[in-house]
């Protein structure tokens, strides 16, 4: 992970966004007086749809309720649905 404070920047942020395509396992965490900002993550095989969902507020509240709820009600086990559609 490279760390770099955003008074310091020198490069355009296309030459940033090519560093991480290039070392996919090392993210830019961009900080401001010490405290991260941003962050360049390489996105490989990732779709617009996917990114755009992670992010949205709404998205994450439905999945952390359906996570919930399979919590406490429980669910389907994997093979009972694989038995259904003979799979």
């Amino acid at each position: 992970m490279k760390i770099l404070d955003i008074n310091q920047a020198k490069n355009s942020l296309g030459e940033y966004a090519q560093d991480v395509a290039k070392a996919p396992n090392e993210p830019v965490v961009i900080t401001e007086n010490g405290k991260p900002v941003a962050v360049l993550l390489n996105v490989e095989n990732a779709d617009m749809e996917t990114l755009s969902l992670s992010m949205n507020p709404k998205f994450i509240a439905i999945i952390e309720r359906s996570r919930a709820r399979a919590r406490e009600e429980g669910g389907i086990p994997l093979e009972d649905i694989r038995r259904e559609l003979g799979i």
